[in-house]
């Protein structure tokens, strides 16, 4: 996802949706952008005053979109939308809502929707599969037998009881 995709997403497509979920990529993308939009109405306002202006309402414009972009951040971790206003806590608030925003999202589908993650790389993609940590190979036999690794189950007995 590029960056004007990332933005454009968020912007055009889920301007003031703050329902499902939104990915860390496509969270932190779109604050990039928004930082550097900022970066260079910052620049042009010290050139001419008009754009100190427009920053203003080029801000304005995208506070919305920055607050449902968040909420749906905090959903993808499981979290309700009104975490956003831990950030009002002193000091150790936006510490934790930084560290909500950077966690992983849940990898299975939650209260807030499917993931969003596996719906973009497709269900097959390694990431989305469990992970098994010893690995996933099948165990090898030291000695080379030519018997299967997995023999099949015995038949099961009858009940003597029966």
């Amino acid at each position: 996802m590029e960056l004007k995709e990332a933005f454009l997403k968020v912007v055009r497509d889920n301007y003031a949706n703050f329902e499902g979920r939104a990915r860390r990529k496509e969270y932190w993308m779109y604050i990039l952008t928004v930082l550097i939009i900022g970066a260079v109405f910052g620049i042009l306002g010290k050139i001419a005053s008009l754009f100190t202006y427009i920053s203003g309402l080029v801000s304005l414009a995208l506070f919305i979109p920055g607050i449902a972009v968040t909420v749906r951040r905090l959903h993808d971790t499981n979290k309700s939308g009104w975490f956003i206003l831990v950030f009002f806590i002193p000091f150790i608030g936006w510490i934790y809502l930084f560290y909500l925003l950077v966690l992983e999202g849940d990898k299975a589908s939650n209260q807030y929707g499917p993931d969003p993650k596996a719906i973009e790389n497709g269900s097959n993609h390694p990431f989305n599969q469990s992970q098994d940590p010893f690995g996933s190979s099948r165990p090898q036999d030291p000695f080379g037998s030519s018997q299967p690794s997995n023999p099949a189950p015995p038949a099961p007995d009858k009940d003597p009881f029966a």
